[in-house]
């Protein structure tokens, strides 16, 4: 597969937010459900003044429902006219279109061979999570889930560093036919704020589905003292799905940013992250 532009066509990079609760996720959908593609493409339609042709947008890492977004990453093909004649207003535009639980921050002519998504060397999450035995802050509740048992950071840490590096995570995903469930987690650490929000930061070159609030409720589970340190690397070897491994529910989770290398190994990495992974030994 190629990166390169068609003729004539101009690749733009949008940077965005947006507040997941009323999405159903990232990626457009039959039945007319409200996606986050959905919106940003119907508003470029409209103030592009493009009629009933859609440019169709390649994200960084597609968010399910309920999760938000503070640092995604996507990239549109528009016609060069189109570009030279809009670029300068489109911003500006799309705040005044765009429903308020989404914005693009910044849309700029993307550097040759860059993909949002395989140009991609990775993605950070936080998910926040209080013990608070009041319950989450009305405010927050959005956005931070509430755990009914008290949290032993230091014990959710120490079973969090077992879990670190290039691994086969089929036993934290959600399996789809053909896809690998082989990735480098790169961080993966837990802090207590002052107002007591614990945030687990997580980094990885890529995510299989589910992985993130999988390997969540499984820290989750050495944080209340039902399992011990060791139990989420156990079943990380075992490399099959645990029925005690509950997946936390999505509200709780934001995409804080995506990480890209120089311009000039663009190229290479698309070309890398096209290719099936598999550990050494033959496995997977």
């Amino acid at each position: 597969m190629s990166d390169e532009v068609e003729p004539g066509f101009v690749r733009v990079r949008l940077d965005l937010s947006y507040d997941g609760t009323e999405f159903s996720g990232w990626a457009k959908q039959a039945g007319g459900r409200r996606t986050v593609q959905g919106e940003i493409e119907d508003a470029l339609r409209t103030v592009t003044r493009s009629g009933g042709t859609t440019y169709e947008l390649t994200v960084a890492g597609r968010t399910d429902a309920g999760v938000h977004a503070r640092g995604q990453v996507a990239h549109v093909d528009l016609p060069e006219a189109v570009w030279r004649e809009h670029h300068e207003k489109l911003l500006k535009r799309l705040a005044g279109r765009l429903p308020k639980d989404v914005r693009v921050w910044a849309l700029r002519e993307a550097p040759s061979g860059f993909n949002a998504r395989f140009s991609a060397v990775w993605r950070r999450y936080a998910y926040r999570v209080t013990d608070n035995p009041g319950g989450v802050d009305p405010l927050l509740r959005h956005h931070v889930l509430w755990h009914d048992w008290p949290l032993d950071v230091d014990a959710m840490n120490e079973a969090a560093e077992r879990l670190l590096g290039e691994h086969d995570f089929a036993a934290y995903c959600k399996k789809r036919e053909g896809a690998t469930t082989i990735r480098t987690l790169q961080e993966l650490r837990l802090e207590r704020g002052a107002d007591g929000i614990i945030t687990a930061t997580v980094r990885a070159d890529a995510f299989c589905h589910n992985m993130v609030r999988s390997l969540i409720g499984a820290l989750l589970f050495v944080g209340d003292g039902h399992r011990p340190s060791d139990w989420p690397g156990k079943v990380l070897a075992a490399g099959v799905r645990d029925s005690a491994v509950h997946v936390v529910r999505p509200h709780g989770l934001t995409l804080e940013e995506v990480g890209y290398p120089a311009d000039e190994l663009l190229a290479a990495r698309n070309k890398e992250a096209r290719n099936r992974r598999s550990l050494p030994g033959g496995c997977c």
